[in-house]
């Protein structure tokens, strides 16, 4: 079974956001949390995030690794050559993101992976009239032949599709997975924003539908809210906030009846099921 890592491209200072894309706020937390978190779901491996030398970044999860580019400002192929050689001893292959793209759903991430066969080094999501190489997927043993393309220079990522077997993945190939056709039927797990605009519209967006189930005492609490809520929430707090709880130490949640956790920025997406129990009372 192939083992993926996940790799998040914080990118640095972008100057028509004014700041770095991954402070960015996103319904109480930061793009790169989100991100982060959301490739995190889809991944067997390791995470890591590449950054540019010194660049401040905010909190992370505490199993994120974080590595720097070599040289500061010299495009993609740098932060992929950077994160493929993190992990080229412990995964076969790579989820590659940018950090904005607050839509992304791990199923599109799986759904990529999975185009990863034996004669394939690269899945190369092709949307919207575009390739999307910081929405791909590589084998790990493309960092030497990454490595040589910025040793001479030839820095733009259709130089390495180029020297690589590539599987194009157009979206009429992306939604015949049935579970991405609907919950992300318009791909917008490949919506970046590059302009200040891209990303007011982002956040004027309604929040994903997700099902919230409250259980023992807390069933009690939220009058007339009825269970199981279908609700919109793009965190845990927002969820939690939705059906009259406050997440505190005496509230656990259970996301998609596996992960079981209390912090209160862990992103929602579409589909996704949020179960409330009491921690005093075990539920």
């Amino acid at each position: 079974m192939t083992t993926a890592a996940g790799i998040v491209l914080a990118g640095g200072r972008s100057s028509r956001m004014g700041t770095p894309k991954a402070c960015l706020e996103w319904h109480g937390s930061t793009l790169l949390r989100r991100i982060v978190s959301l490739v995190g779901r889809a991944v067997t491996g390791p995470m890591i995030v590449v950054r540019a030398p010194g660049q401040e970044l905010p909190e992370v999860p505490a199993d994120v690794e974080v590595v720097e580019d070599l040289h500061e400002g010299r495009g993609p192929l740098e932060g992929l050559a950077a994160g493929l050689r993190a992990v080229r001893d412990r995964a076969d292959a790579a989820y590659v993101s940018s950090t904005d793209v607050p839509l992304l759903h791990p199923r599109f991430i799986r759904r990529v992976l999975e185009g990863l066969e034996d004669d394939v080094d690269v899945v190369l999501p092709h949307v919207g009239g575009f390739p999307h190489p910081l929405a791909a997927a590589y084998r790990v043993e493309l960092v030497a032949t990454v490595e040589q393309l910025i040793a001479e220079d030839r820095m733009r990522p259709a130089f390495l599709f180029e020297m690589t077997r590539v599987r194009r993945l157009d979206a009429a190939a992306l939604l015949a997975d049935a579970a991405l056709a609907v919950l992300d039927p318009q791909l917008d797990s490949v919506l970046n924003l590059n302009e200040p605009e891209d990303y007011e519209a982002a956040r004027r967006r309604p929040a994903p539908e997700v099902t919230v189930r409250r259980f023992g005492v807390l069933r009690r609490i939220g009058a007339g809210v009825p269970d199981p809520a279908i609700v919109r929430a793009a965190t845990l707090a927002e969820a939690a906030t939705a059906v009259g709880l406050t997440l505190d130490e005496h509230v656990v949640a259970a996301l998609n009846g596996d992960k079981i956790t209390r912090d209160p920025a862990t992103p929602l997406v579409a589909g996704d099921s949020v179960a409330f129990l009491s921690a005093d009372a075990g539920g």
